[in-house]
């Protein structure tokens, strides 16, 4: 069976009441829900709570859940929407909207010169490009983030963020595309390279 017959036997045993059904679903996933919300959301304490609002939020859409997407990916998307309306709540960014497409999107090589040669400057140097990564994440629209999170972090495909954001596989590309530039645009006094090196 695949993860995702397996997920969706679960789900059926849990829609006939069998709560031990979805507290395996919990047990599996709650982890990796953990880590893409506190993509969003800084405090850990903040994070458990709004992942367990998900799971309840889940729990009780149950019912409507018809299979026609992986668990994961509709979790994914209640945790999301829970997500947002918790920073909304709390009066932190308000998600924006940012829309264009490119076809330039798999110009981003992964930096190679960065592995670590475990030297005190280069220690000090992995540390602020850590923290200017985050940082720059931080400050990049609701989209975009949610973009290059499901892609870098996730390790989803292009067609699985196209289906979980509900928009073009052309308009995921840019996002994404847009996201790494705005990331190396950061990166970039850290780095020492030209303005036009694309990572």
């Amino acid at each position: 069976m695949t993860e995702r017959e397996i997920d969706q036997a679960l789900v059926e045993r849990a829609q006939k009441g069998d709560k031990q059904a979805f507290e395996q679903l919990v047990g599996k996933y709650q982890r990796k829900l953990g880590r893409l919300l506190s993509r969003f959301i800084r405090d850990h304490a903040e994070v458990e709570d709004v992942a367990q609002e998900a799971f309840i939020k889940a729990y009780r859409a149950l019912p409507t859940f018809r299979g026609e997407s992986a668990f994961y990916t509709w979790l994914y998307r209640i945790g999301i929407n829970t997500a947002k309306n918790h920073l909304v709540a709390k009066g932190r960014r308000a998600p924006t909207s940012t829309e264009f497409d490119t076809d330039e999107a798999e110009s981003f090589e992964d930096a190679e010169h960065l592995h670590d040669i475990n030297t005190p400057e280069r220690l000090l140097q992995s540390k602020q490009i850590g923290q200017t990564v985050n940082a720059a994440m931080e400050a990049l629209p609701e989209e975009l983030r949610n973009a290059i999170v499901l892609r870098e972090i996730e390790g989803l495909s292009y067609e699985e963020i196209a289906v979980e954001m509900n928009c073009p596989i052309g308009t995921v590309r840019s996002r994404i595309f847009r996201a790494r530039e705005a990331v190396a645009e950061k990166l970039r006094p850290l780095l020492d390279t030209a303005p036009d090196h694309r990572w």
